[in-house]
């Protein structure tokens, strides 16, 4: 594994945004681990999520890129973080782009904040985590309804590794096999697992015999195949 992906693991587990214990998910599932990228809260924090994000695209995606489009709420700061990230590394400025919940009607009218889209952009979509495919199904059409845009991946900090919704295959496997385009992540949850297991992080074993026999019995119901 990537010296930068064994840092992103320590990294989410150090702003608390990576938690394990029993939480319910927006897909309704109960699950043993939670990533919320809410948490990241500070500019320091913001600043190095960014430089992660932006590495990951890089290694996925290239640069052949216009701009990075975060959906709203969580991925306005991600889609504004990684652009600025994104020119510090690789010196290329890329422009960022979100959606509004509610489509504003005076002064900078529309649906979208930041960039507008244009025929031909090339778009990479950034958000914090896919669970089962379904935030996707809500932002292809925006994104298609502004501009005859071409999305070039979906990139995310974690892949849960769960199945999606329609099928045994994983979510961000859906995603390509639906939308045509890729789907990335940072890190896997099979990464996560294999870096924390009995390791001390901050004073802390997170992923002891315990907490994994409850990641692995939650991968027996949800698991991708």
């Amino acid at each position: 594994m990537e010296r930068y992906k064994e840092e992103f693991i320590e990294f989410m587990v150090g702003c608390h945004a990576l938690k394990f214990g029993e939480f319910t998910l927006k897909s309704g599932r109960k699950s043993p681990f939670f990533m919320n990228a809410g948490a990241y809260v500070t500019g320091s924090q913001l600043r190095k999520l960014g430089e992660y994000y932006a590495k990951a695209i890089h290694d996925n995606y290239g640069d052949d890129f216009d701009v990075l489009f975060g959906p709203a709420y969580k991925g306005i700061p991600l889609s504004v973080a990684v652009a600025m990230s994104y020119s510090e590394l690789y010196g290329k400025d890329i422009r960022y782009c979100s959606n509004r919940k509610e489509v504003k009607d005076h002064g900078d009218t529309g649906i979208l904040l930041g960039s507008s889209l244009k025929d031909g952009d090339r778009v990479v979509i950034i958000e914090d985590v896919t669970t089962s495919g379904k935030s996707i199904s809500e932002t292809y059409p925006i994104l298609k309804a502004q501009a005859d845009v071409t999305i070039v991946g979906l990139i995310v900090s974690l892949n849960r590794m769960e199945k999606g919704l329609t099928s045994e295959k994983s979510a961000l496997d859906e995603i390509k096999e639906t939308y045509g385009f890729g789907a990335s992540a940072i890190v896997d949850m099979q990464e996560v697992k294999e870096y924390l297991y009995n390791r001390e992080v901050e004073g802390k074993v997170l992923i002891d015999d315990a907490c994994l026999k409850a990641i692995n019995e939650y991968y027996e119901m949800y698991g991708a195949q």
